[in-house]
């Protein structure tokens, strides 16, 4: 700038920008300074577009930015520890949010530095701090603070069991007279809510995530409470140095592990874009099976020799960029608890949101499990809350925001009585801890989601019979029920459906739906005036005609689908299948007593005592009755043992996980147990075998830990055919043993 006024097209549009920028500069310090005590009020991807807004004023204003602008500052401290000064400054890193700009970075780094191999990690989400190494001992250990004063929290990081008080020497890597390591405290994700758990019992406030779980127990005044966390560390970075010349950040990983420093088991260097947008997708998918959590992956130039070439801006290096995560947590008000009514009666509490986006999609209601589950987090209507979302699952509400409470929050209390049928609710047996409705078979709440279920693609997969088709038949407006139960449903006739109007209930929630404008449920008439998709014409009865004609075909289904559709408690597709292979016949299973039934493999006495109590039923058994008597299937056909295909799986049990060409998840299933061999969901010790396709996940990393063979997915084809092949014999040395995340053989 040459110190002369720049021109502004419009006055006015400036100095909103520049109001915007004050107010903005004013939130995000705050917000730092609440992140650093552990107390946020908003998410990190709120925060986040907070940050980003304010880089964009600044674009398009530069006069607005000076040196105290959040956007030229790494971070913040408090005084509530000793102040201490980093060796070297202590940088963020630049986030983006798109593989586009990750494409972008690579491409200024290409054109300055052609050819260089990227290393990536992943980015876990603690609590940065950096330790000082003096002669192998540690000196200290500190907060990032602002990039260049922290906290000096040396007594709580010596209680961390990750964290070597003493560096050991190593071939090849002498301890360096002075090493400052930069890396992240964390959290435990299996940790995270029992400590929860244990904070709502003393009184106090929950933690919002394991981030903040992480940061509040290294910030202990005492550190006898921090040894109380199970805290970790990860080494992912360096600063000073002196009697050590690492060539690059892979190098210097090598040296902190030699040392006792751990680093992550997930870095990997490559040498192409492409294989860094691999390693983000990867680990995209995988993101929730780790030990701790991620919230992105961190993408460097590997030399360090180039890192020095390309330099830093005030607050980040150019050598490096995060990428971050689509967010799956935010922050959202919550309105209200209620209550649905699951298909065995069971009462759950549903949090009611100011809408939200998160994981893609708008949300609104969020689970909250149990009456217990709301007292062990500590939730209160009215309170900020962390919504998490994560892929397909149900969005469920993690915990409240406490620095945000303002005293009108109220608590919840469960109701008595069921808010579908008002029957009494409890316990189904001593030691539930779930509250449930008894009329099983009256309450239009249960039927409902039984009818949801049974249509379902893991029951009789009946296409046209969505929720609102459900919820029709059981409770239409201005008409009788269709169904008082599920017995009658492959009894419905056209004249039955066309005139029913149904309010429109949300599946998640079972609540209904209203019209914003005038604060009314949504009324719609389910079989009738369904427009055609593709020609947009009205068509009265085409939606009622498919559904019938679907539930013709469903009546075909094998008999372990039917089972699962009864909605016996306990018993899920897993199970069903295991009965079905069993008995064969349902008639068989009705008449076995408990013991027999508990003996089939994978059921067990919980199961067992299921199925005895809901034959024991007269309604139930009716239901069975009419089903046979609409043409249902009520057994399996017994394969011919001519048309068997060879038994090689015979005895082996086998885990499919991940994609197998030319398979579904269920079609490998029964690939193999044609074969003789048994499917399961874990990896053990007693697995005979782990078929890992396409995207694995942790159980192929739990295989290769517990030695259990691994067949690729292009080889599914050959393992069915031929078998495991023979066990080749030990080596009679282990050092050339292949190390864990190796490709199998």
């Amino acid at each position: 700038m040459d110190g002369t006024a720049p021109e502004r097209s419009n006055d006015a549009d400036f100095e909103r920008a520049r109001e915007r920028h004050e107010t903005l500069a004013a939130e995000i310090t705050e917000h730092r300074r609440r992140y650093y005590l552990a107390e946020p009020t908003i998410s990190d991807s709120q925060f986040d577009e907070l940050f980003h807004e304010l880089i964009d004023i600044e674009t398009a204003h530069p006069e607005l930015q000076s040196n105290d602008s959040p956007t030229q500052q790494v971070g913040t401290f408090s005084e509530a520890f000793t102040p201490v000064a980093h060796l070297e400054k202590m940088l963020s890193l630049q986030d983006v949010f798109s593989l586009e700009e990750v494409q972008a970075w690579a491409d200024r780094i290409t054109a300055e530095v052609p050819g260089e191999p990227y290393l990536c990690e992943v980015k876990i989400d603690g609590l940065a701090v950096d330790l000082v190494y003096e002669h192998g001992r540690l000196a200290r250990a500190a907060t990032r603070g602002d990039g260049t004063t922290g906290e000096d929290v040396s007594a709580n990081v010596a209680t961390i069991d990750a964290v070597p008080q003493r560096l050991k020497a190593a071939e090849g890597f002498d301890v360096p007279e002075l090493l400052e390591v930069r890396g992240e405290v964390y959290f435990p994700t299996d940790e995270f809510d029992r400590l929860n758990e244990s904070q709502v019992a003393a009184g106090k406030a929950p933690f919002a995530n394991p981030r903040n779980a992480a940061a509040g127990s290294l910030r202990q005044k005492d550190p006898s409470k921090t040894a109380e966390r199970p805290l970790s560390f990860i080494a992912h970075g360096l600063g000073a140095l002196k009697g050590f010349e690492p060539q690059s950040q892979s190098h210097s990983y090598a040296a902190l592990e030699a040392w006792g420093l751990p680093t992550s088991p997930y870095w990997r260097v490559v040498d192409t874009i492409d294989e860094v947008f691999a390693y983000i997708h990867e680990f995209g998918e995988q993101r929730h099976s780790l030990v701790h959590e991620i919230d992105g992956v961190v993408v460097k130039i590997d030399r360090l020799g180039t890192q020095r070439r390309l330099g830093a801006t005030s607050r980040v290096p150019r050598w490096a960029v995060a990428y971050k995560f689509a967010p799956e947590e935010v922050n959202t008000e919550l309105l209200d608890i209620k209550v649905s009514i699951g298909r065995t009666g069971r009462a759950t509490p549903y949090a009611v949101l100011e809408p939200v986006r998160v994981a893609g999609s708008e949300v609104e209601f969020a689970t909250l499990h149990n009456a217990d589950q709301v007292k062990a987090k500590g939730v209160k209507i009215g309170d900020t809350v962390v919504v998490r979302k994560a892929g397909d699952v149900i969005p469920e509400v993690v915990a409240p925001v406490a620095a945000a409470r303002d005293g009108s929050e109220t608590d919840f209390v469960m109701p008595e009585r069921c808010p579908e049928c008002d029957s009494v609710l409890a316990p189904a047996s001593e030691g539930d801890v779930d509250l449930r409705c008894p009329n099983a078979r009256s309450c239009p709440g249960q039927l409902r989601e039984r009818l949801a279920y049974l249509s379902g693609r893991s029951c009789f997969d009946v296409d046209r019979m969505g929720y609102i088709a459900c919820s029709a038949l059981v409770e239409p407006l201005d008409t009788d029920p269709v169904l008082v139960d599920e017995g009658g449903v492959f009894d419905l006739r056209i004249e039955d459906l066309l005139p029913i109007k149904v309010v429109v209930r949300d599946p998640d929630s079972g609540l209904p739906k209203i019209v914003e404008a005038t604060g009314e449920p949504k009324v719609v008439t389910p079989f009738a005036k369904q427009p055609d998709k593709k020609t947009g014409e009205i068509l009265p009865r085409k939606n009622a005609e498919e559904m019938l004609e679907n539930l013709e075909k469903a009546k075909r289904q094998p008999l372990w689908r039917v089972i699962n559709a009864l909605s016996i408690r306990h018993v899920g597709p897993v199970a069903a299948q295991a009965l079905a292979e069993h008995f064969g016949d349902l008639d068989r299973i009705a008449e076995a007593d408990e013991s027999a039934i508990a003996a089939v493999d994978g059921v067990g006495p919980t199961i067992a005592a299921a199925v005895k109590d809901w034959f024991a039923v007269d309604w139930h058994r009716a239901i069975v009755e009419r089903w046979r008597a609409a043409g249902v299937r009520m057994q399996d056909d017994a394969p011919d043992p001519s048309e068997l295909p060879p038994q090689t799986l015979e005895g082996l049990t086998v885990v499919i996980t991940g994609g197998i060409p030319g398979y579904t998840r269920e079609g490998a299933a029964a690939a193999v147990k044609a074969r003789g061999g048994k499917t399961t969901s874990s990896v053990s010790k007693k697995t005979g075998a782990v078929v890992a396709g396409d995207k694995p996940g942790s159980k192929y990393d739990k295989a290769l830990t517990l030695g259990v063979p691994i067949v690729r997915g292009e080889d599914f084809e050959r393992f069915l055919a031929d078998g495991l092949p023979p066990a080749e014999p030990e080596a009679e040395s282990d050092s050339e043993a292949s190390s864990v995340g190796s490709e199998p053989e």
